[in-house]
């Protein structure tokens, strides 16, 4: 993704800097949050920025940094550390907020529940890092991919039936759960006797959430996730039902940007 970004960035080159910065000059990049923030994105970075020769000093994934704190430390020449600036600070920016957002999240629900889980959806931007910053906000990535379980959504269902779908499923081997994404109370206890892993209650209210899942766990001991239209705003009172897991695509579709900068400096040498 980071290589991605940079050739886009610079498939014309740096004019501005190939004009002004001496070739051989050599400098040092800080970099810092604008705001509080769980940082995350440090370690993917130092590998990137390594593999282009720049020496690298970062603090630590998954911390709390605080406004104007040095997270990052970026040496090399300085015609190229500007050529890789805005691509490094947009990175850093997204993956944090993710993180951020996460933590957030977590401790609301762990004043209630501590065993529930709060876990990521597949509404990713960036896939696989976006999903690395909701671990490092100390939530859940689920499904990293199609091939990781069963997870029999409404489309499946629409094309051959529910209880055909979960019949079907079956047929996979047992190194894989089955999950199943229900939209009422009927469906869920079908689910359960049908002894499904996994009954996803999507887009129901509270209220409807915690009478279902009371109903779950008297036919099942099936994991209970909890999923659609979930944010920070009403994600206690789903927290308060007997759940096991949330999941919520507001981490990753809704997340805001970290402000992140680089303050550069010329060194002698390195």
């Amino acid at each position: 993704m980071f290589r991605t970004f940079l050739q886009e960035d610079t498939i014309f080159g740096d004019v501005t800097s190939e004009y002004i910065i001496p070739p051989d000059m050599t400098a040092e990049g800080i970099v810092f949050p604008r705001e509080k923030c769980v940082v995350a994105g440090l370690e993917y970075l130092r590998d990137e920025l390594i593999s282009l020769g720049f020496d690298v000093w970062i603090s630590q994934d998954g911390k709390i940094a605080e406004r104007n704190e040095a997270v990052m430390k970026i040496r090399g020449n300085a015609r190229k550390l500007l050529m890789v600036e805005r691509t490094v600070l947009n990175i850093l920016g997204r993956l944090s907020g993710i993180a951020t957002e996460t933590r957030k999240v977590v401790d609301i629900v762990k004043e209630i529940n501590p065993n529930i889980r709060i876990a990521a959806t597949r509404k990713t931007l960036w896939g696989r890092l976006d999903k690395m910053a909701v671990i490092l906000g100390g939530g859940d990535p689920h499904r990293w991919s199609l091939g990781d379980m069963v997870m029999i959504k409404d489309n499946h269902i629409a094309l051959v039936g529910f209880e055909e779908a979960i019949k079907r499923a079956k047929r996979v081997s047992f190194t894989k759960k089955i999950e199943v994404e229900v939209e009422n109370g009927e469906m869920a206890i079908k689910a359960a006797r049908m002894g499904v892993d996994i009954i996803m209650l999507d887009n129901l209210s509270p209220d409807e959430v915690c009478k279902i899942s009371r109903e779950i766990r008297r036919h099942s001991n099936a994991i209970i996730e909890v999923s659609g239209g979930i944010t920070p705003n009403n994600v206690k009172d789903y927290a308060k039902c007997d759940i096991d897991v949330i999941s919520m695509g507001h981490l990753t579709h809704s997340v805001r940007s970290i402000n992140f900068s680089m303050e550069v400096k010329r060194l002698k040498n390195i």
